[in-house]
Order: C-alpha cells, then sequence, then structure tokens
C-alpha cells in the first residue's frame, strides 16, 4: 500500500514541476495554443453531449481508470490486455463515432467564408420577400385544414443528395402549388420539399431522422425528419404537423413550435434575409464593388457637367 501512495505523490511532484518549467517559458503562442485547444475541446462536447455515443465515451474513460490502476499495482495480464487495446483504440474510435466524426467533418465544411466573398451571388431580397410571403400564405392554409407538411429552405449548405431521393420540380413558388403538393391524395405529399433560389426545387424528398432520442414523444417522424436534416446542413425548416395543425421551426437541431404565419414571416425574414443583408455588408468584395460603381458615377457626372 505504501508503494502506492509513493507512486501517487511521485506522479503529482512530476507534474507539477512540469507546470512550473512550463510557465517558466510560457509565449504569448502558447495562449493561443491552449485557446484554439480549449475551443476544439468545447465544440466536441458539444458534438457528443446530446448523442449515443456520450455513453460509449464513458465506457472507454472507465476502462482507461482500470488500465491505469492496473499499471499502478504491477497487474501484469491486466495491463498487457489493455496495452493491446489502446494501440487499436484509434481504429476502433473511427468506427464507433463515425456518424459524430462525419458530421463534425461536415459542419467544418459548411463554414461560411462569405465575408471574403466566397459564398452564393447577391441575392435579389424582393424575391426572397416575395418568397416567404408564398410560404406563410400556404403554410397558414394547411395549419387551418391541418394538413401535414414539410418545406426546407436551402441556405449555404447544397442539398444535392436529398434533392436525388424526391422528384425534380423546379418551379415558381406560390402557395396554391404548394399547397397542391402537400394536399393528402398528392402523389407527392409524402415526403419533403426543398425550395432552392426562391424555387420548388424538388418534391417528396425523403430526409435522415435525427438519432436524438430526447426529444418529446409528442414530435413524430415528420419533425424527427425535420431536426435530423438541420443537425448536418443549415437550412430552415418549416413543418405543419398533420395532427394538431401546429406550426414548427427547426434550424441547427433546435425545434420552435406554436408559431402562427404572422409570426412565422417574421422569423423568416430574420433567418433569411437580415442574416443576408448583415453578410452582404460584411462582404469586403461588394463594398469595393459599391466603391466603384460610386467612383464612375461621379466621374460620369463630371464629364457631363
Amino acid at each position: 500500500m505504501a508503494e502506492f501512495f509513493i507512486s501517487v505523490y511521485e506522479f503529482f511532484y512530476t507534474g507539477f514541476n512540469l507546470i512550473l518549467a512550463a510557465f517558466g517559458s510560457f509565449r504569448i503562442w502558447d495562449v493561443i495554443d491552449i485557446a484554439i485547444i480549449t475551443f476544439v475541446l468545447y465544440k466536441a462536447i458539444l458534438l457528443f453531449r446530446d448523442t449515443r455515443s456520450k455513453q460509449i465515451i464513458k465506457g472507454i474513460l472507465i476502462l482507461l481508470l482500470v488500465w491505469a490502476i492496473a499499471r499502478i499495482f504491477n497487474l501484469v495480464i491486466i495491463s498487457w490486455v489493455f496495452t493491446k487495446i489502446v494501440d487499436y483504440l484509434v481504429f476502433a474510435a473511427l468506427i464507433i463515432f463515425h456518424p459524430e466524426l462525419r458530421r463534425a467533418i461536415e459542419k467544418v465544411g459548411y463554414s461560411k467564408f462569405n465575408f471574403l466573398g466566397f459564398g452564393k451571388d447577391e441575392v435579389n431580397q424582393s424575391e426572397k420577400l416575395e418568397s416567404i410571403n408564398q410560404i406563410c400564405r400556404a403554410v397558414g392554409s394547411m395549419h387551418e385544414q391541418k394538413v401535414g407538411a414539410l418545406i426546407v429552405i436551402e441556405r449555404e449548405t447544397a442539398l444535392g443528395e436529398i434533392i436525388s431521393s424526391g422528384t425534380v420540380v423546379d418551379a415558381k413558388i406560390t402557395s396554391e402549388l404548394l399547397c397542391n403538393v402537400f394536399y393528402p391524395k398528392s402523389p407527392l405529399h409524402d415526403g419533403a420539399v426543398i425550395v432552392r433560389n426562391e424555387r420548388v426545387y424538388a418534391a417528396a424528398c425523403i430526409l435522415p431522422l435525427t438519432s436524438n432520442n430526447r426529444l418529446s414523444k409528442e414530435l413524430g417522424t415528420r419533425h424527427r425528419a425535420a431536426i435530423g436534416l438541420s443537425e448536418t446542413a443549415d437550412a430552415v425548416v418549416v413543418v405543419v404537423s398533420e395532427e394538431t395543425g401546429k406550426i414548427s421551426v427547426v434550424v441547427n437541431g433546435k425545434i420552435k413550435r406554436g408559431y402562427s404565419p404572422q409570426t412565422l414571416h417574421e422569423e423568416l425574414k430574420g433567418l433569411l434575409i437580415t442574416e443576408a443583408e448583415d453578410i452582404e455588408k460584411n462582404n469586403v468584395f461588394v463594398k469595393i464593388k459599391k466603391r466603384i460603381k460610386k467612383s464612375e458615377v461621379e466621374v460620369n457626372g463630371d464629364e457631363k457637367e
């Protein structure tokens, strides 16, 4: 038992000396290094927090604890077995955490670089507003009649895989078209509508279901599909419940319920128009383009005079 306490003492003594030595040669880049690692770990915790993988992580930590105890008490066989397990732990993690790792890499790829000008072309805000009006009008009608609907509004993340699972329509967005698509006897009503570039681009599309098992049992397949898509894409998803007629909006894996057509209109304006205007204001190349146009107008004005 004395050997155990000596080992623990040496562990903490060595660690304390290492910390003192590290602080002795501390640089500003070390602060940046620590900040980046902290941010990555924080994002990783958020990623795994609401998934079933956190139970697996707890199991791995328990196994590592057993391995550490075996090393301290010199349990040869257990130490050898766990050493072999740790050697292949990286490869096992790639298999076990495949869905979460894929989601994390996808989110990195979906990061927006519009402040540098590497994004979509300038959008016509009047067309966006008109498409929001048409969507809200259709949703209001389906809300009153308790017709189920699932409308996905594409943003920066391309939804090519989702579109390929349905039927391409590529028609001008109107409230009448949306209501006809989701009419219970319509051949395209079972699935999601994808809105791309202010057009009804595809219908009867299949969305991935969320693996989050903490959701309310009141949420059916339609709501779970909306959440599942929003977990890996930045799309805005509007859901109308077939049972209650309630209107919901899903963004980034979070669902908000109980909208009216009026409050839905304001929510979509905030998500689709205000955000686009902020991106355009911060876009370096858009600013340069506007200055060039302004200077051209001034020069042309001087020539005319």
